[in-house]
């Protein structure tokens, strides 16, 4: 489409189908600097934000740039700009970041004040360097011990536990300016396969599910947590078609109607071949969205970004009722950006000393 003119405010407009469509999209793309597709889309309004990966953020020097430039591209609401900085295995900020153990040792200490202030200090240096949202803290029970995916990631396999540590981690994380996405609901800890390789299956009982599975994230929806992931999972007991992230019955019927959730939920990565060996991206991104989905990860592809944003704005001319499920998605997700803005510091790495001490010592316990 031609450049158009950068609005001020979308929520103050009336947005195109194809801006409703991209506001839906949070995405990942190749390489350390702003590619113009990408800030092309931001400054049009096509574009909720960005996910970033060890291949984006390759010296620490260089990181409150890329993310200044984001800010800088944005039209419309604060952009959202995320990672999965978990700690242990899934980190995506280079050294001399810090490195928090496992969510694992976390938990073990069953200390809520410490998670919470792991949490905040983990926030305040994310916050710096211009992060606004983290996918983390992981909601999962660690009930599988032949789990490939899980594992220590979890704080416990005590339902209770994963819920409270989980929560004051998220806690922590929001009270210095972070938004905290709990995932992945409802609940990948009792899989035996990988979604990114394959579509895993959870085939328990309902009684069981609210009982292990979904008891952390109802705990942190009680706490407040403001955004959630969805699995891509299956699980018969609830639905026998769809995984979560295209369930109508888990992610709208439970999640909001029984649990009470007002929240953003987030899909995940929709190139997953958990989804990606079923569905083309234009028909999971539409059944994510009709499901409840409001924001939509595409992690590394250009062409399935491309792709489902025409999917979904194609969508959007076509059913009135898909247009105002997207406004809906709109409005949630900018609540949300509005609440914790990007804000990159001139002087990134001054948080980074509490967050090394409070690493060592969980290393040294």
């Amino acid at each position: 489409m031609p450049r158009a003119a950068k609005p001020r405010y979308l929520g103050a407009m009336k947005l195109s189908a194809s801006q409703l469509a991209g506001q839906a999209l949070v995405v990942g793309f190749d390489g350390a600097a702003l590619p113009e597709w990408v800030r092309t889309a931001l400054s049009e309004g096509r574009l909720g934000g960005v996910i970033l990966f060890r291949r984006n953020l390759p010296e620490l020097a260089a990181i409150a740039a890329l993310n200044a430039a984001v800010v800088a591209a944005a039209a419309g609401p604060p952009p959202l700009i995320g990672l999965d900085e978990e700690g242990g295995r899934v980190r995506r900020m280079p050294a001399p970041f810090p490195a928090l153990p496992a969510m694992r040792r976390l938990g073990d200490t069953e200390d809520q004040a410490l998670a919470r202030r792991v949490g905040r200090g983990l926030g305040a240096a994310l916050g710096a360097f211009g992060f606004n949202l983290d996918f983390a803290p992981v909601l999962d029970v660690d009930t599988n011990p032949s789990n490939p995916i899980i594992g220590d990631r979890a704080f416990s396999s005590e339902p209770e536990r994963a819920g409270a540590l989980g929560a004051a981690f998220g806690l922590g994380l929001m009270e210095a300016g972070v938004l905290a996405c709990g995932k992945h609901f409802p609940g990948h800890g009792d899989t035996v396969s990988d979604s990114h390789l394959e579509l895993p299956r959870v085939d328990h009982g309902r009684e069981r599910l609210e009982r292990v599975e979904l008891a952390p994230f109802a705990a942190a929806i009680r706490a407040g947590l403001p955004a959630l992931m969805s699995a891509h999972v299956v699980y018969p007991a609830l639905d026998p078609a769809r995984p979560a992230t295209l369930s109508r019955a888990i992610a709208t019927d439970l999640l909001r109607d029984r649990l009470g959730f007002g929240g953003v939920l987030f899909s995940d990565d929709l190139e997953m071949r958990a989804l990606a060996d079923h569905h083309a991206v234009e028909e999971s991104a539409v059944l994510a969205v009709e499901a409840g989905c409001d924001v939509l990860l595409v992690c590394s592809r250009r062409d399935f970004v491309e792709r489902a944003h025409e999917a979904l704005a194609r969508e959007a001319e076509r059913s009135p009722a898909f247009h105002a499920r997207l406004r809906q998605a709109f409005e949630r997700s900018r609540v949300l950006r509005e609440s914790h803005p990007p804000r990159p510091s001139a002087d990134p790495t001054s948080p980074l000393a509490v967050l090394a001490a409070l690493a060592a010592s969980l290393h040294a316990d």
